[in-house]
């Protein structure tokens, strides 16, 4: 009986049109492009999100360093893997209070770390007394003297490169900036090809 059956069988798949089988291949390789493409997606928002991206500078509060249409390559796992330092060209998320949808992301300059103490004075920066060597600028601070300031723990101080008055909305105006805040790090000038260079 049992060689009955599996012959029936046996006749069925022969019997099968041969459009049964391509269409049953196109399926499989429809799954395998669609399962390929969601590993990809995948990738790329991981990398996104924790590895690296693009940003593009906005208004002209960090010239002379940088001129607004300039591209920039971001690390952002660089801000799980050590703390911000001094001197760090960085992204960091507008606070609330500020925010607004052309600039959400602000680029600025970290100029003191937790337990800093920053005071701007006659045109100069100051932290921990010391007088700051900024040849990064191009003008003294023309906004006023500011400070002094203790830098809480887990904040962070950030100014723009750019001195001149009313130039840069920055930690003089909304205060020290949370770690958490801080996007990546601004490491390189990708475009234009004329501008590139490291930070």
């Amino acid at each position: 009986m049992s060689f009955f059956v599996g012959r029936s069988e046996s006749n069925k798949t022969a019997s099968r049109p041969k459009n049964y089988h391509e269409a049953k291949s196109l399926t499989h390789e429809l799954w395998d492009w669609t399962k390929s493409i969601l590993v990809a997606l995948l990738v790329v928002i991981l990398v996104h999100q924790f590895g690296f991206n693009l940003s593009t500078v906005r208004g002209h509060s960090m010239q002379p360093t940088l001129q607004e249409g300039e591209w920039l390559f971001v690390n952002k796992a660089i801000t799980y893997l050590k703390a911000p330092k001094r001197g760090e060209i960085v992204i960091l998320k507008e606070s609330e209070e500020f925010v607004t949808v052309q600039h959400p992301f602000l680029v600025k300059r970290i100029v003191a770390i937790a337990g800093d103490e920053v005071q701007g004075r006659a045109g100069y920066l100051y932290i921990n007394g010391d007088k700051m060597e900024e040849p990064y600028t191009d003008s003294l601070i023309e906004d006023g003297d500011f400070g002094p300031t203790r830098v809480g723990q887990g904040h962070v101080f950030v100014m723009g490169d750019n001195r001149h008055a009313a130039a840069s909305g920055d930690s003089r105006r909304f205060g020290a900036v949370p770690i958490g805040q801080i996007q990546g790090r601004a490491e390189y000038v990708l475009w234009p090809f004329a501008m590139a260079a490291k930070l």
